[in-house]
């Protein structure tokens, strides 16, 4: 089946927030530590910017900044929404913050929790209500009671169908720090996400190459993830929770699964906690991962099964497949069996994130 003729879901697109979002609505005494803008690092990373100016258009007049910042809000909306899938050939997405996906790295825990619900607020304002457009909320990790709050604040919200937490937790997410967490976050029973440079610094090495391997390094925080709630036995306890890893690729699953069941099998006698399984079989069942093209994770497929791959375009971000994706995907997926390429590229995003079936059955 061409990719054109397959129904799709995007479980990994993207919001430009304004720049001006946390600063208008953040309590007056927050505004100069209000997120305004991120900013690119030259070994690969990204860093938040706080305070200051609103725009981040370093060699821009002040209206032609004026103009891309009315462009960044308007693409917010359904309309615009729309007119990608229509254009990419998409039936739903999964929209996750762009700026937001920073505020992790605020130190104050008062205002990296009153950045969260600002924008989990303004996102179910802005693109709520639509059966194709499914949005990741914010979870404000520096407090495990603060979490929970909000994760049982947006329990009844249906527009809020994922809850995003940092792919890097602090203390680290096998830590017993967030038992209560996982039990509140079962029993909401939404998908947890977790998108790639999340929650640490994306900067492991400096000089040569280190742009590239600072990303590869980024994407290898996703294995680590896998490997703590499975080992520490975060899934064998909380068998409902299900977790997507975002924007890490998905070929390192099946390399996860080997070598954590080698090393458990080898170490067993002092492991802890003792699983009633191996590893691999938590993974298989609750982890999963998106990608944009990542032939590997389609070759392991034998080795993995399909459940756990996601794909997305990535819209609107540079490196986003939109609006070239059918086109992509009839590479990626080329000898693939039809059921597994519906998987794939839309089934398993359907279940995991709570998708009317009407959704695959017709485009926007």
């Amino acid at each position: 089946m061409k990719a054109a003729d397959l129904p799709k879901i995007s479980a990994d697109a993207h919001v430009d927030e304004p720049h001006d979002l946390w600063y208008s609505r953040m309590p007056e005494s927050m505004r100069d530590l209000a997120p305004r803008r991120i900013q690119v690092d030259d070994e690969g990373g990204w860093s938040l910017i706080v305070g200051g100016s609103a725009i981040g258009w370093n060699e821009m007049s002040a209206e032609a900044a004026e103009e891309k910042e009315a462009e960044r809000i308007g693409a917010a909306s359904p309309r615009v929404r729309f007119d990608m899938m229509r254009t990419d050939g998409v039936n739903g997405e999964v929209i996750y913050p762009t700026i937001g996906l920073y505020v992790w790295n605020i130190d104050d825990p008062v205002v990296g929790a009153t950045a969260c619900r600002v924008y989990n607020d303004w996102i179910i304002e802005r693109l709520g209500g639509s059966d194709r457009i499914k949005l990741a909320c914010m979870v404000p990790t520096w407090d495990v009671g603060t979490a929970i709050g909000e994760v049982q604040r947006l329990g009844d919200v249906a527009d809020a169908a994922a809850l995003l937490l940092p792919l890097v937790g602090t203390p680290e997410w096998n830590m017993p720090d967030w038992e209560p967490f996982w039990r509140a976050a079962e029993e909401v029973g939404k998908p947890l996400v977790m998108h790639q440079g999340t929650g640490h610094d994306m900067i492991f090495y400096r000089g040569w190459g280190s742009a590239t391997a600072n990303l590869l390094a980024t994407q290898s925080m996703a294995a680590r993830a896998a490997a703590l709630l499975s080992c520490g036995g975060v899934l064998e306890r909380y068998p409902s929770l299900q977790v997507v890893l975002v924007e890490v690729n998905a070929g390192w699953m099946a390399w996860t699964m080997n070598t954590l069941d080698e090393y458990y099998q080898a170490h067993q006698s002092w492991s802890k906690p003792k699983l009633a399984e191996l590893p691999s079989h938590y993974i298989r069942r609750q982890v999963h991962a998106t990608f944009q093209q990542d032939p590997v994770a389609i070759h392991n497929i034998p080795l993995t099964g399909a459940d756990g791959l996601l794909w997305g375009n990535d819209y609107p971000h540079p490196e986003s497949t939109y609006p070239n994706s059918n086109q992509v995907l009839d590479d990626v997926l080329a000898g693939v069996p039809d059921d597994l390429a519906l998987q794939v590229v839309g089934g398993n995003a359907e279940r995991l994130f709570g998708y009317a079936p009407e959704v695959r059955a017709t485009r926007p």
